[in-house]
């Protein structure tokens, strides 16, 4: 009986060390899969994003994340699929950053040269222009000052979507700032400049 039971104890540890060795045969390290894939994940974060120090700076955190977590991916023929999924998430970690953040109908992120009347010019006009759903986030969020995911169950949608929707209205609204007060963005995706519109000139605003 203790013979068979050995037997059957080595079995399992040849079984181990076999699932050990097919493992490492199958899996690439992080060196291998830069080797590998960075430049075409490189391409694919530009593509996004538009800025080549952006891109570099979202590589690397990106393979950060991917080095971190290696271990735990279980399927090797999903990794290309899997470090895609952790660039994507950096993007949109990064355009969250990037873009400007609007707190008590103030646009905080301008410059600090701009002086305190340019840096609300427009905004409630360009706010309530938004469509419907997008108006209605912007201002549970960032009016009211309510917690995104408090602001998704008001509306009765998703986080993602919340999410999504704030990313877009930034977008609007950083377009529409372009457009009417011909402000520019930096490298990081920030208004700058002076405004030059009717309506940031006149003094009855």
């Amino acid at each position: 009986m203790r013979i068979a039971q050995l037997q059957v104890a080595l079995a399992r540890i040849v079984n181990v060390i076999a699932l050990v060795a097919l493992r490492k045969d199958n899996f690439m390290d992080t060196k291998e899969i830069w080797n590998k894939y960075q430049e075409e994940f490189y391409f694919f974060i530009l593509k996004r994003t538009k800025n080549g120090d952006c891109a570099n700076d979202i590589l690397q955190s990106s393979f950060l994340k991917i080095h971190k977590n290696l271990d735990k991916l279980k399927d090797p023929g999903k990794l290309k699929s899997w470090a895609f999924q952790i660039i994507r998430n950096e993007i949109n970690d990064y355009l969250n950053r990037s873009i400007f953040d609007i707190t008590d109908a103030k646009l905080q992120c301008l410059d600090e040269d701009l002086n305190p009347f340019t840096e609300v010019c427009c905004f409630d006009k360009f706010l309530s222009d938004l469509p419907k759903e997008y108006c209605d986030v912007m201002k549970l969020v960032y009016i009211d000052g309510k917690p995104q995911k408090e602001a998704a169950a008001c509306m009765g949608i998703s986080l993602a979507n919340t999410k999504a929707r704030i990313r877009r209205s930034k977008i609007m609204m950083i377009d529409r700032f372009k457009e009417c007060c011909k402000y520019e963005t930096n490298i990081d995706g920030k208004l700058v400049g002076q405004a030059k519109c009717t309506n940031c000139e006149s003094p009855n605003l």
